[in-house]
């Protein structure tokens, strides 16, 4: 089921970040229920990014440069057009209920933020909240399908894995990721079977991330834990 609007009061991203939903943009949020195990469920954010990424494929944006961001961004031309969030809660009965929420920036993107944003609008798109809902609705039932599918034979979501690297920002590059007094530095390598970020260090030994704060490029010099 999907809850859906234009206008949201009240949101939050990771970590109980506010997330501004001004009119025009897009709050959308789908709740569902999945005999998945946790560690198949927490890929579902891959599934939620490609099917935005397969919506807005399908409509009119110029020349944009639409990118995904580990984990769970949408980018365009660099700037974060989408938050995705996660969260889970186990029924007791052998399922996992799950929400899935999606903020599109489509009319307008947040001023102040720490990191850089667009919007739609901005990239001289003329859509619609309504439109880019429509196109990621259709996109997710094919995309979850592909992920069902997957997730019962021996190769699990490798093609959800493959499809989102092909569509990835920053691998090859610097990458520093920093999560509280952690941070890690070096260079995207890929990401593994469980959808953790592979850093290649300077010193050439990987190290896998499930979670943290990510930039690329030039940023990948600039944060510094704490």
């Amino acid at each position: 089921m999907w809850f859906v609007t234009g206008h949201q009061t009240s949101g939050r991203g990771r970590r109980g970040r506010a997330w501004e939903g001004p009119p025009g943009n897009l709050a959308a949020s789908l709740f569902l229920t999945t005999d998945a195990s946790v560690d198949q469920a927490v890929t579902l954010g891959f599934v939620a990014g490609l099917s935005l990424h397969d919506a807005l494929s399908t409509l009119d944006l110029g020349n944009a440069d639409i990118r995904l961001k580990w984990p769970n961004d949408v980018l365009a031309n660099g700037g974060k057009l989408t938050g995705i969030l996660l969260e889970s809660e186990s029924t007791g009965e052998g399922r996992t209920a799950i929400v899935v929420g999606i903020g599109v920036n489509i009319v307008s993107a947040p001023e102040g933020a720490t990191f850089k944003a667009a919007c739609l609008a901005g990239l001289g798109a003329s859509v619609t909240a309504e439109q880019v809902f429509s196109a990621l609705s259709d996109a997710w039932c094919a995309r979850y399908a592909q992920w069902d599918a997957g997730r019962r034979t021996p190769g699990g979501i490798e093609a959800i894995r493959t499809a989102w690297i092909e569509r990835a920002a920053g691998i090859g590059g610097p990458v520093a990721i920093v999560s509280g007094a952690r941070e890690i530095r070096g260079t995207f390598e890929t990401l593994d079977t469980d959808g953790r970020l592979v850093v290649l260090t300077a010193d050439g030994s990987r190290v896998a991330i499930s979670a943290g704060d990510v930039y690329f490029g030039d940023a990948a010099s600039a944060p510094a834990a704490g």
